[in-house]
């Protein structure tokens, strides 16, 4: 499934033919489209917390240390990396193209204490090198996990683990996959 966005003269968010309302007190990531319907925008998937509960259940699942580089594409508030520093000891990098995000995402990580291991950037994900990670958290979409997977594969050094919450990476079948908290985790080692 692919998340395209646009804003009508309603102010309603339309998420593939189905118009909502934004959440009180959140703010809806969106793309912009053109006047053929394309995204005129590189964001693809909206920012939906993952909950504490299954933030620490995807660690788990990467079994994420101290001598982990964690990443996490598309991180909206950041709370994966911070969490990997905070509890785990690991080290951070977030990367989200929303910039009111990406604020966010760093006054977070100063006051959970952890700005020191945590970098959060603005960015496409597609731009990014993630050569140095030892951990990629995703939480993408179908579409954009299966379009992202060349890049990991050439990218990532072997042993490297790569975790979605919820979604699969098409043709790619999971080294591992659990529920947690109601949701499926897959978990993909880089051969």
């Amino acid at each position: 499934m692919t998340f395209r966005f646009a804003r009508n003269r309603r102010n309603l968010l339309v998420w593939g033919g189905i118009a909502m309302l934004p959440q009180a007190g959140s703010r809806a990531q969106t793309n912009l489209v053109d006047s053929e319907g394309r995204p005129a925008g590189a964001m693809e998937a909206p920012f939906i917390t993952t909950p504490d509960p299954v933030v620490l259940a995807m660690l788990d699942l990467a079994g994420v240390g101290p001598r982990d580089v964690v990443y996490d594409l598309g991180c909206g508030d950041g709370r994966i990396v911070i969490s990997a520093a905070r509890d785990r000891g690991a080290r951070g990098v977030g990367v989200e193209i929303d910039i009111d995000l990406v604020d966010r995402a760093r006054v977070a990580a100063r006051q959970a204490g952890v700005a020191d291991r945590v970098r959060i950037t603005r960015g496409d994900l597609f731009d990014l090198d993630v050569r140095e990670a030892t951990v990629v958290m995703l939480y993408l979409g179908e579409d954009l996990n299966t379009r992202l997977w060349p890049k990991l594969r050439r990218e990532l050094r072997p042993g490297t683990r790569v975790v979605s919450h919820r979604f699969i990476i098409r043709g790619v079948p999971a080294d591992r996959t659990v529920e947690a908290h109601g949701v499926s985790l897959h978990l993909w080692k880089i051969p």
